[in-house]
């Protein structure tokens, strides 16, 4: 029998805990929309399933993959990483199949928008474990294989930091797991194996362009 994992909010004075999602395995990474829907990515179940925090009546409903793992457009296997955007529209770090899919609000049929065989300009990825949007709807994807961060732009997708093969050098990563984006622009990057938070400042005089040379904490 499948033991049940769960997902629980603690409250603001963090004197108590309240179950929110009950789930037949551990999320890999959750996300809370606009609209206080919860994500949660369900690596080994192959699934991303969705609830509204709203409600405590609403049903736990499956907003992508089909519980077996596959390559198809509306399959997934052990995706990591999710974002949903303004629009409502799901992205999936799908680890195992190696690319980035886009899951528009209400379909089932996936787009790739990083990896192999993806339009228009793009780029290869080895076990992509996150994805993030900025406000300008660029993409930004953590390359966990290749121990880099990629990010989108006018020209298509580039690599940002960890270009150069995997290190503990400022410029450098070694499984990078995760980004985040502070007020400012800066990327924020959980270094996995170098145990470290690497941060990308926003260089604003410089086109926009990032400065991967900042350490911020290890």
């Amino acid at each position: 029998m499948n033991s049940i994992s769960e997902i629980r909010r603690l409250s603001a004075n963090l004197s108590n805990t309240l179950s929110i999602v009950q789930t037949v395995q551990n999320c890999y990474d959750i996300f809370i929309d606009i609209n206080n829907y919860i994500y949660c990515s369900l690596h080994q179940n192959h699934q991303i399933i969705r609830k509204s925090l709203n409600n405590s009546f609403n049903q736990v409903k499956i907003v992508a993959g089909t519980g077996v793992s596959g390559s198809t457009s509306f399959m997934l296997n052990g995706p990591h990483g999710i974002f949903v955007d303004t629009n409502l529209d799901l992205y999936v770090a799908d680890r195992s199949n190696h690319r980035i899919q886009l899951f528009p609000l209400g379909q089932s049929d996936g787009i790739k928008v990083a990896g192999s065989g993806s339009s228009p300009s793009t780029i290869n990825l080895n076990e992509p474990t996150a994805v993030i949007l900025d406000a300008n709807k660029y993409v930004f994807i953590v390359d966990y294989g290749n121990h880099r961060i990629i990010g989108s732009g006018p020209n298509g997708f580039r690599c940002l930091v960890g270009c150069n093969g995997s290190g503990s050098a400022a410029n450098q990563l070694k499984s990078p797991r995760a980004i985040s984006f502070d007020t400012y622009g800066s990327i924020f990057i959980a270094d996995g194996t170098n145990n470290r938070i690497q941060k990308l400042a926003l260089m604003t005089n410089s086109c926009s362009k990032f400065d991967p040379t900042k350490e911020y904490l290890s």
